[in-house]
């Protein structure tokens, strides 16, 4: 195939295919805890990151990545203050992320050069941001198999988590600080503005199979993978933006999988 001439694209196969299997991994996680708009607080504070590095020198992606973690790790101490109303933290860190990206783009000289984080580039990504994103994903992917048990308990019930003896607070600030990265590394190939879709729009299609926590992880991954390659495909052949036809494409594979489950109840 054709496809498989170019490097950068083998290149984009590569990291969207690590990327795939972690997004789907906090996506089961923050929908359990119905804490799915965290995804936007973050990836707004992500941009935020973004400009910091293309201002500094440094690497934007790795800007992207220390701003998100310290933003995920102020977002769970407001929630611990606000321990009835846990939105407020997630209201503040967003604004606090998009008045933040505003006052730092007027000093950004070249609009383009952040324009590829908000709708995602994925074939232009440097050697560097290359090899970060895979090194940063098989950490965030291994730390989630070792909390894989403790990270269910508190998706369902912190407060049970709590009595069966675990350690609420710890793991819930680890799990801040794997999804703030995950955020970060995926802005460059997604886009920071429908990252927060690819982390739910998969678990959405897997959890209507109704097959239990970790075949709906399993499942949620492969639906990544898939959205993913197949978005890669039809942007190459047709030209468009990879990140929204990723997207576009889990929404309608929901959409049919929403339309022949409701068949399905209806003939049972």
């Amino acid at each position: 195939m054709e496809i498989f001439g170019y490097s950068y694209m083998i290149k984009a196969m590569l990291v969207g295919f690590v990327l795939s299997i972690i997004i789907p991994f906090m996506g089961i996680v923050i929908v359990n805890k119905k804490i799915s708009v965290i995804g936007d607080a973050l990836s707004h504070v992500s941009l935020a990151g973004v400009m910091i590095g293309l201002i500094s020198g440094i690497t934007p992606t790795l800007g992207a990545v220390i701003t998100c973690i310290f933003a995920g790790l102020m977002l769970e101490y407001i929630r611990k203050k606000f321990p009835s109303y846990q939105e407020i933290s997630t209201a503040i860190i967003m604004s606090t992320g998009i008045g933040l990206a505003s006052i730092l783009s007027g000093f950004v000289k070249k609009a383009a050069n952040f324009e590829s984080f908000l709708f995602g580039s994925i074939i232009a990504i440097s050697p560097v941001e290359f090899y970060l994103i895979i090194i940063i994903s098989i950490v965030v992917f291994f730390t989630f198999l070792y909390l894989y048990r403790d990270l269910m308990h508190i998706s369902f019930d912190e407060t049970s988590a709590r009595l069966s003896g675990i350690d609420v607070d710890r793991v819930n600030t680890i799990f801040m600080i794997l999804i703030a990265i995950t955020i970060s590394v995926a802005a460059k190939t997604v886009g920071i503005l429908i990252i927060s879709s690819l982390m739910v729009v998969p678990v959405a299609c897997a959890m209507k199979f109704e097959v239990g926590y970790f075949k709906t992880i399993i499942i949620s991954s492969l639906f990544g993978v898939l959205f993913t390659m197949s978005g890669l495909v039809m942007s190459f052949y047709l030209g468009l933006k990879p990140g929204g036809t990723i997207v576009l494409i889990g929404v309608i594979t929901l959409l049919i999988i929403l339309a022949f489950s409701g068949r399905i109840s209806k003939k049972r």
